[in-house]
Parts: C-alpha cells; sequence; structure tokens
C-alpha cells in the first residue's frame, strides 16, 4: 500500500503530473497488450490529421500542444512506420504538409474505439456526471491562458 502526502493531495500541479502519469501508462499498457506501437501523442497527432489532411507540420504541433522542434520526430516515426506522408508546401517551401497515409487510416479506423475504452480507464472511479464535469473542468483550465 502506497502512503500519499496529504500536502501533496492539495497540490493541483502534484495531482495533474499524477493523472498524467497514469494516463500514459494506461494507454501504453492497452496498445502494448492490443500489439500496436503507438504513443499518445502519436495518436494525438494522427487524429488531427484524420480530421485536417494535408495540415502544415507546424499548424498540426500547435493543435496538440507540441512545440514545432519535436514534433518533427514524431511525424518521423509515424512517416517510418507508415502511417503519414509529408510533402513540402506549395505554398511555403521552407513548410511540409502531412496527412494519413492509408495504413494511418486505417490504423485509426482500428484503434479508436481502443482509444475511447482506455479513457474510461483513466477516469474510473468517477461516475459519469463527475467525469463530464472532470473534462469540462479541465478544457476551462485549458483553454485559460490564451496563448495556448
Amino acid at each position: 500500500m502506497r502512503i500519499l502526502s496529504l500536502a501533496l493531495l492539495t497540490m493541483a500541479g502534484h495531482l495533474i503530473r499524477r493523472l498524467q502519469q497514469k494516463s500514459t501508462a494506461v494507454f501504453q499498457l492497452k496498445m502494448k497488450e492490443a500489439g500496436y506501437d503507438l504513443t499518445a501523442v502519436q495518436f494525438a497527432a494522427m487524429q488531427v490529421l484524420d480530421e485536417n489532411p494535408g495540415i502544415e507540420q507546424a499548424r498540426l504541433a500547435g493543435m496538440i500542444a507540441y512545440d514545432r522542434a519535436t514534433i518533427g520526430g514524431v511525424i518521423d516515426r509515424l512517416e517510418k512506420k507508415g502511417y503519414v506522408s509529408r510533402v513540402v508546401s506549395q505554398q511555403d517551401r521552407r513548410a511540409r504538409e502531412v496527412s494519413l497515409s492509408r495504413s494511418g487510416q486505417a490504423l485509426m479506423t482500428e484503434v479508436y474505439p481502443l482509444v475511447e475504452a482506455v479513457q474510461q480507464e483513466i477516469l474510473q472511479g468517477l461516475d459519469a456526471d463527475e467525469q463530464q464535469a472532470f473534462l469540462l473542468l479541465a478544457r476551462k483550465i485549458i483553454t485559460a491562458d490564451s496563448n495556448d
């Protein structure tokens, strides 16, 4: 049994960090158990690409709150797996446009139900109303900073 610090349990930053750890661990475990080599960040990028085919790589980074320097590595790994394609933008030769490949589209169809189930596992312990309240409050915190 783990002994928890009562003081830490009153600190939002600590609780958010712990929730992020739980979220990542559950996502990785469920993907691995199902035979998929996909991280939560890779899934987020693919979800945005599914909704925005041909989006510029820099815009994709902003939409998943990832820095521009690091998104290149994420896209590199997805490209090596055959899930995305990347081309030089016709409007700006310095920019790259990214889209899901057919394989990436098929993967999204396969894993989306699993990802939805993972969300329920992450929020286990909360009833349906509490889950909706949590999601509402989390979105409110995230969108409160106009820089994001």
